[in-house]
């Protein structure tokens, strides 16, 4: 049986879940230097980022075990996975937690650039009439979902962060 197919799916899992990631990142660039934001962050906005990308990380991992159940041995995600290193680039995006990590924002940029390289792709075999429009229109639908689910997973770490900063404020 031919693998495209499924392939294909894996591509659009990555898509979802890491695509939206780069236009987060230059957005809360543009506006984390505003007034408003600036009057309730007086840390780096841009510092909840690499903190944001591991949550949807997370979700990613929480997707493949979800995907792996109930059968978590070593041969049947050998055999589950047509793309294993593209899969384990996305479970590495769990590392931003670390605090070494967090302190290197452009390196989650630079680590989601990787999965933007399908649209591209896509959008030049499009172009030079490789491949239907249909593809691109299923790239965009999940790069839409992937920025809103980037940008939920962003607004919940920064509430996080504004939660723990009170507590810790007001136990001084």
């Amino acid at each position: 049986m031919d693998n495209s197919f499924f392939i294909y799916m894996e591509r659009l899992e990555f898509l979802l879940f890491f695509s939206g990631y780069p236009l987060l990142y230059f957005l809360v660039l543009s506006i984390a230097e505003s007034k408003p934001i600036t009057k309730y962050f007086s840390g780096d906005l841009s510092a909840i980022l690499p903190v944001a990308y591991a949550v949807v990380g997370i979700l990613y991992l929480g997707l493949q075990l979800k995907n792996l159940y109930p059968d978590y041995s070593i041969d049947h995600i050998r055999s589950s996975s047509t793309i294993p290193f593209l899969r384990i680039w996305g479970l590495l995006s769990i590392g931003f937690l670390l605090p070494m990590m967090q302190k290197k924002t452009y390196l989650s940029l630079l680590h989601s650039f990787v999965f933007v390289f399908f649209i591209i792709r896509d959008l030049y075999l499009i172009i030079f009439s490789v491949s239907e429009n249909g593809v691109l229109k299923n790239d965009m639908h999940m790069y839409s979902y992937s920025l809103l689910i980037n940008i939920v997973a962003f607004v919940f770490t920064g509430f996080l962060f504004l939660l723990f900063k009170r507590i810790k404020f007001n136990k001084k």
